[in-house]
């Protein structure tokens, strides 16, 4: 443990928020090095002359930040923080021996020869000889044209949600979809309820709006009812949860758990906010928890994990009377979502384009499945409920997730520790995410696969000598 002691001086704000700036500046100008076991919360409080209480609230704001993290026998100590990652598009496919091979961000499956970028062509093609073309170049509503909206509609009734095209907003994706929900349903210090493990991007979401998340504990079917119902009794505004192929487990909730959940739901008073990005893959879907409170539910139905992420379109769907406030908070965060893009979704639904789209990804995702399970064995797949583009890799109890991550990037592929997705005091669980969607051929993705499986059979790398 590293006797360390913040530089408060200079610094104004509550004493807490004080202390984890102090932290995160000796983090980032290198003084307190990843892996470093910072002090208790009474031994930190004695030394700067604070209440155990501040060293506390200190220790979960800079944990909120991504910047620490605890786990139950070994303290609270600095986080590993990996330098940004390239996007897989800005350079040609790795190549060589030595070359990262990226597992770790949750692209869709895409077959080597994509049919979205030729269906993008002819769809151009027809654009530009459009006599609507101007139109698409104009300002329009904040929540999009009607029949944009109309063909969102139409594209969640996929989902099984039924809504009207005047219960649906335009996004400009999935995340913006995310941002505009929690501008107009919350407020800062309101307290959003997640699964325990969630997408990591609500968490900067929610530290960006100063939101407080709370996770409710799971199971491999996702939300555990009486988790959430104990959690809800705390004042929570709102449920956010992905219950079809959840990020990171992959989880899929079944039906009775749903109308479990549902019901806590309704008796509550909270408002769900449910995201299904992936939906589409299953071949056999339950039906949506909005579908079971449609009065308070907002259901987001993304074209990026399932057509092409490029087109940056997400469809937002409200109860009736509550678009208006989402309409609003688009418009107030980006005026309007391109309708150029719009245009180009709201054909590829109306024309059939998006149902052959799907079926490609259903199909090469079969595929990355297969060459997962010949590679890390039927074992290691125990959480896909189906068709997914990413794993839940449960390790070894001699493995640790962040140990695991930092050992297999040496090997040269790039998978993401659990501790990424860990909501606020949540013990992060033994575990990694493998994504199969970011390798652009399939060879690559076996390629990375193997040095997974050597790495897992091959044991934590002996720790350095301590000098």
């Amino acid at each position: 443990m590293t006797i360390w002691t913040p530089n408060l001086q200079g610094r104004d704000g509550p004493l807490y928020r004080v202390i984890a700036d102090a932290l995160a500046a000796d983090i980032e100008e290198g003084r307190l090095a990843p892996g470093t076991r910072l002090p208790t919360h009474r031994e930190l409080a004695e030394r700067v002359g604070v209440t155990v209480g501040t060293v506390t609230r200190a220790y979960s704001e800079a944990e909120r930040r991504g910047l620490i993290a605890g786990e139950v026998g070994r303290g609270t100590y600095v986080r590993h923080r990996e330098a940004p990652r390239p996007l897989p598009s800005s350079a040609p496919e790795p190549s060589g021996d030595d070359a990262l091979i990226e597992l770790g961000l949750n692209w869709p499956a895409t077959p080597e020869a994509d049919p979205a970028a030729q269906a993008l062509r002819r769809t151009l093609e027809e654009l530009s000889r459009s006599a609507e073309l101007s139109e698409l170049l104009s300002y329009q509503p904040h929540a999009g044209l009607f029949a944009h909206r109309a063909a969102g509609a139409a594209w969640i009734s996929r989902f099984g949600v039924t809504v009207q095209p005047d219960q649906v907003a335009i996004c400009s994706g999935g995340q913006h979809a995310m941002e505009v929900s929690l501008k107009a349903l919350t407020r800062p210090g309101d307290t959003v309820l997640t699964e325990a493990l969630t997408y990591p991007g609500m968490k900067g979401l929610a530290s960006q709006l100063h939101l407080r998340l709370q996770g409710v504990a799971m199971d491999e079917h996702g939300l555990i009812p009486e988790a959430l119902e104990a959690a809800g009794r705390g004042g929570a505004k709102l449920l956010y949860c992905v219950p079809n192929l959840q990020n990171p487990t992959s989880a899929v909730m079944p039906p009775e758990r749903r109308e479990r959940i549902a019901a806590i739901v309704r008796a509550q008073g909270l408002t769900l906010l449910e995201d299904d990005p992936y939906g589409l893959l299953l071949e056999d879907r339950p039906e949506p928890l909005s579908a079971l409170v449609p009065e308070s539910s907002y259901f987001i139905a993304g074209v990026s994990k399932l057509l092409a992420p490029g087109l940056r379109i997400g469809y937002l769907a409200g109860p009736r009377g509550g678009v208006s406030r989402l309409a609003e908070s688009a418009g107030l965060a980006t005026r309007l979502t391109p309708p150029l893009t719009a245009e180009i979704c709201a054909r590829w639904i109306t024309d059939g384009t998006a149902e052959e789209l799907v079926r490609s990804r259903q199909r090469e995702a079969r595929e990355r499945l297969e060459l997962a399970r010949a590679a890390l064995g039927e074992e290691a797949l125990r959480s896909a409920r189906g068709l997914t583009y990413h794993l839940w890799l449960e390790l070894p109890a001699h493995w640790r997730s962040e140990a695991f991550a930092a050992q297999a990037r040496r090997q040269g592929v790039s998978v993401t520790p659990s501790e990424v997705f860990a909501v606020g005091a949540a013990v992060a669980p033994g575990a990694v995410r493998i994504c199969l969607g970011a390798p652009r051929t399939r060879a690559s993705l076996s390629k990375g696969l193997q040095r997974l499986r050597d790495t897992l059979t091959g044991g934590p790398a002996p720790l350095a000598s301590i000098v």
